[in-house]
C-alpha cells in the first residue's frame, strides 16, 4: 500500500496565523480607496474609504459580503464604488465571527439598509444570519441572499445544498451596480437573487491547496486530476487521469448546462457571460487557453453566444492549481450591471485615483441598541407581564439545568456528547443575567436573552438559540399593545422558527429542535383560534412539543453531526436538541399556567 508523505510547503510568509491580517495590511496600502476598522486584526473589516464610517448617513444600499481567507482577491479585493461597500474577512477557510460582521454592518449601513451576499456554507449561513438578526434588533434594515452556484455534485443528502463558488463575484458586481444606481434595498436584493439563480460554476484541479504552515500531501499524485474540487480543498466529484484542456472544458460546460440536473436555467439559444477563474497557482497562459476553448464550444456544442468573458483569478483556493468555469445567463439587466463602472481594485477594470495621505484607523462604530449606548434604567417594580415573563424564563432555564446529564447521554450516542453541557452554560448565564433584563419590555428581554446565550453557549446550539431569540425580539417589537397578547406570542414563535429555517436550512422531520417547536406552534395557534384559555393553550402546545421531540427517535437526521451516525444509533435516542427545546418550552408553559396567564 502506498503512503502519501506530507512534505513541507514553501511559503513566503511570516507566522501562518497572521497571513490574512498581513494580506489586508498590504491591500489597504496598495489601494487608496480601501480602509479597515480600528479593531483590526481581531475585527477584519475592509470597507470603502470614501464612506462616512459609522455615521449612518451613507445614502445608498450597502452591499456587504465576506467569508474565510485564502480565496483572495475575494472578497476584500472587490470592495469599491460600484461593487462591495465592505468585506468581512475570516481566518483561512473560516467564516468570519458574528462580531466582525456586525461591525461591518454598523460601519457602512445608512438609512437605505444593507444587503448581505453569503456563500452557501453552514458557518457562513449561521454567522451572517445571526449578525443579520442582531443588526435588525438595532434598527438596521438588512436583507440576505445566499449563492449556491456549484454544479459539480449531484443533489446532496440532507440540507447542505450546493456550495457557493466563483459565481458569487458576478452576483456581487450585479448587486453593487444596482446599489450604486440608487435602487431600494428590496430592488437590489431582487436583482442579486435573480443573478444568483442564473449562474453555475464547476472547478477542476491538478492538485489541492496547501494551508499556511502545513505540509503538502498531494492525494491525487502526478498523473491524476479532480473534477468538482471544493474551494477549501475538499474532495470533488470524480478523479480521472490528466486530460487535454479541450476535453476538460467540454466536460465542465456539459456538467454546468446539464438538462438532467437543471441546476442553471440557461436553455440553448441563450446569450451568456463566461468567467474563467484561476484557483491560485494556475498560470495566466493556461487560463487564457481555457477561455479560448470555452467560447467556441459554448456556441457549437450548446448553441450559446458569449456576450462577455472575464479571465483571471477572482476566487482562489490558496495555491490550488486549476480553474473554475462560471456561466451566467446574460439578461440585458445583468449586462447593464456588469458593464457599470466600478473602482473595486480586482474587478477587471483599471483603478483610478491619486494616492491620499497615510490613513489613520477608523474606530469601530458602537451598537445602535439602547443597552450599549445608555445605562439601563431598571423598573422599580415588575408589572404582571414582567412577573410572568420572569417566572417562565427561570423555569425554562432550570429545566435545562436539571436534564444536563441526560442531554449529554443522548448526545453521546449521536453527536459529540456535549449538548447538555453547552445548554447548561446558556441556562446558567440567563439565570445570572435575569435581574438585569428589562422584563416589563418583552421584546427587549428576548434581545437580552439572545445576548446572554451568545456570550456563553458557543457552537451551533448557541447560534441557533440566539437566532431564535433575536427573531422573536424583532417580531415582538411590532406589537402595538403594552401587554403582549397571546397571538403575538405565537407570531413571535413563528418568526423565530422561520429564522432558523432560513439560516439553518432545516425543516420538520430533519431531526432537530424544530421537530419540537413546529408542533408546539401549530397546536398553540389551533388552541388560541378555538378560544382556549391562553394558559391552557400553552400547556397543550407543550405536550405537542414533547411528543414531537420524542418522535425524532424514528427520524433519520438530515442536519447536524447526526447525519454521519448510523440509523441504528439514531433510533436508540431522541434528538437531544429537540428534547432540550421541548423541556424549556414545557417548563415555561407550566410556569405560565401557574401564574394563570389570561391576557
Amino acid at each position: 500500500m502506498s503512503v502519501v508523505r506530507a512534505i513541507p510547503a514553501k511559503k513566503l510568509i511570516n507566522d501562518p496565523l497572521d497571513v490574512v491580517n498581513e494580506f489586508i495590511e498590504g491591500l489597504v496600502e496598495t489601494y487608496p480607496g480601501l480602509n479597515y476598522l480600528e479593531g483590526f486584526p481581531q475585527v477584519k473589516v475592509v470597507f470603502r474609504a470614501d464612506i462616512p464610517c459609522g455615521k449612518g448617513t451613507y445614502d445608498k444600499v450597502a452591499v456587504i459580503s465576506g467569508g474565510g481567507g485564502g480565496h483572495e482577491p475575494a472578497h476584500a479585493g472587490f470592495v469599491g464604488e460600484g461593487m462591495l461597500t465592505a468585506a468581512i474577512c475570516g481566518d483561512v477557510f473560516s467564516s468570519p465571527p458574528v462580531d466582525s460582521i456586525l461591525a461591518g454592518i454598523r460601519a457602512v449601513t445608512g438609512p437605505k439598509g444593507c444587503l448581505l451576499i453569503v456563500k452557501n456554507y453552514t458557518g457562513d449561513r449561521l454567522n451572517f444570519g445571526l449578525a443579520a438578526e442582531e443588526a435588525k434588533t438595532e434598527g438596521f434594515d438588512v436583507e440576505t441572499i445566499f449563492v449556491e452556484d456549484d454544479c459539480a455534485l449531484p443533489p446532496p443528502r440532507g440540507i447542505a445544498g450546493r456550495r457557493g463558488l466563483a459565481g458569487t463575484v458576478l452576483v456581487q458586481k450585479v448587486a453593487g451596480a444596482a446599489a450604486a444606481a440608487g435602487l431600494s434595498l428590496a430592488d437590489v436584493a431582487a436583482e442579486a437573487k435573480h443573478a444568483s439563480e442564473v449562474v453555475g460554476t464547476m472547478g477542476v484541479a491538478l492538485h489541492p491547496c496547501t494551508l499556511p504552515g502545513m505540509g503538502l500531501a498531494d492525494r491525487l499524485g502526478p498523473e491524476k486530476m479532480e473534477y468538482g474540487l471544493g474551494i477549501h480543498g475538499e474532495p470533488g466529484a470524480a478523479v480521472t487521469n490528466i486530460q487535454p484542456v479541450d476535453d476538460v472544458v467540454s466536460h465542465v460546460l456539459k456538467k454546468i448546462l446539464s438538462k438532467e440536473t437543471n441546476y442553471v436555467p440557461i436553455p440553448p439559444g441563450s446569450r451568456v457571460v463566461l468567467m474563467i477563474n484561476g484557483l491560485g497557482a494556475t498560470p495566466l497562459m493556461e487560463l487564457m487557453i481555457a477561455a479560448g476553448k470555452a467560447v467556441p464550444k459554448l456556441l457549437v456544442e450548446h448553441g450559446m453566444a458569449v456576450e462577455r468573458v472575464y479571465t483571471g483569478s477572482f476566487m482562489t483556493s490558496l495555491d490550488m492549481q486549476g480553474f473554475s468555469i462560471s456561466i451566467m445567463r446574460a439578461d440585458p439587466s445583468i449586462l447593464l450591471r456588469l458593464d457599470a463602472e466600478t473602482k473595486a481594485p480586482y474587478w477587471p477594470v483599471a483603478v483610478e485615483g491619486n494616492r491620499p495621505p497615510t490613513k489613520l484607523p477608523v474606530p469601530i462604530p458602537p451598537s445602535r441598541s439602547a443597552k450599549s449606548s445608555e445605562p439601563r434604567k431598571l423598573p422599580l417594580k415588575l408589572n404582571e407581564q414582567g412577573k410572568l415573563l420572569k417566572a417562565a424564563i427561570e423555569a425554562g432555564a432550570n429545566a435545562i439545568i436539571n436534564i444536563k446529564d441526560k442531554l449529554n447521554e443522548w448526545d453521546s450516542a449521536v453527536g459529540d456528547g456535549d449538548c447538555g453541557s453547552t445548554m447548561f452554560r446558556g441556562a446558567k448565564q440567563i439565570l445570572e443575567d435575569i435581574e438585569n433584563y428589562p422584563l416589563n419590555d418583552a421584546a427587549e428581554t428576548f434581545n437580552e436573552i439572545g445576548s446572554s446565550i451568545g456570550r456563553s453557549m458557543g457552537g451551533t446550539s448557541g447560534i441557533i438559540h440566539t437566532i431564535l431569540c433575536k427573531a422573536a425580539c424583532i417580531q415582538l417589537q411590532t406589537s402595538s399593545h403594552s401587554v403582549v397578547m397571546p397571538k403575538t406570542w405565537a407570531e413571535a414563535l413563528a418568526a423565530a422558527i422561520a429564522a432558523v429555517k432560513k439560516y439553518g436550512k432545516a425543516e420538520a422531520g430533519y431531526r432537530t429542535l424544530l421537530d419540537a417547536l413546529i408542533p408546539a406552534l401549530s397546536t398553540l395557534e389551533k388552541e388560541l383560534d378555538s378560544g382556549s384559555d391562553p394558559s391552557t393553550a400553552f400547556i397543550i402546545s407543550s405536550a405537542a412539543a414533547l411528543d414531537g421531540a420524542q418522535s425524532t427517535k424514528h427520524m433519520i437526521a438530515k442536519a447536524g453531526r447526526a447525519t454521519y451516525v448510523s440509523a441504528e444509533n439514531q433510533s436508540s435516542v431522541p434528538d437531544p436538541g429537540a428534547m432540550a427545546a421541548a423541556s424549556w418550552y414545557s417548563a415555561a408553559a407550566h410556569a405560565v399556567k401557574a401564574k394563570k396567564y389570561k391576557h
